[in-house]
């Protein structure tokens, strides 16, 4: 590649990112903060609805990465497509955005996004100080905040995949 096209692509992705941070300084002078919730979805239920009212509530763009089956090294793989687990969070009214994760590095969309708020579930495994020490150490400047707990509303209401899959064994196995 000669200099000439790089200097040019160098300038193209510099015009870009300036064009990134007038959008995003234009929408946080709207109220409109930029926040991502991630997860597994996995048999979408309740639960997974209310963290995303919560999260949509930090902020005014709600954008929300679904990790892919091979990435979900925590517990059991999901039982559904990538593809289709996004398709039914980004259903969601509550959802602007929707997006399966990077296959090598999470990172990768929190970049290409650039929130003002990553919203972590309540019971999610991940450790806060952990992933705001790996943002900063990225240049992502964004806070770390976790959604409340949804009680159940009713007997007999499940808030969890786990206990969803438990309830099906139970009764159809």
């Amino acid at each position: 590649m000669s200099g000439e096209r790089r200097g040019r692509d160098r300038d193209r992705d510099q015009d870009r990112d300036e064009n990134r941070t007038q959008d995003r300084d234009r929408d946080r002078d709207r109220g409109r903060e930029r926040v991502i919730a991630q997860g597994t979805f996995d048999l979408l239920h309740p639960g997974h609805v209310h963290y995303l009212e919560s999260a949509a509530a930090m902020g005014g763009e709600l954008h929300v990465i679904v990790a892919r089956r091979d990435n979900v090294t925590h517990k059991e793989p999901p039982v559904l497509p990538d593809r289709q687990r996004r398709d039914m969070v980004a259903a969601l009214d509550v959802v602007d955005a929707a997006r399966v994760g990077h296959p090598e590095d999470i990172f990768v969309p929190v970049e290409e996004i650039d929130p003002d708020v990553i919203a972590l579930g309540h019971d999610q495994h991940h450790d806060d100080e952990a992933i705001a020490a790996a943002l900063a150490e990225r240049g992502i400047d964004c806070e770390v905040r976790r959604a409340g707990p949804r009680e159940p509303k009713y007997e007999g209401e499940l808030l969890s995949t786990g206990r969803i899959v438990d309830r099906i064994c139970e009764k159809r196995c």
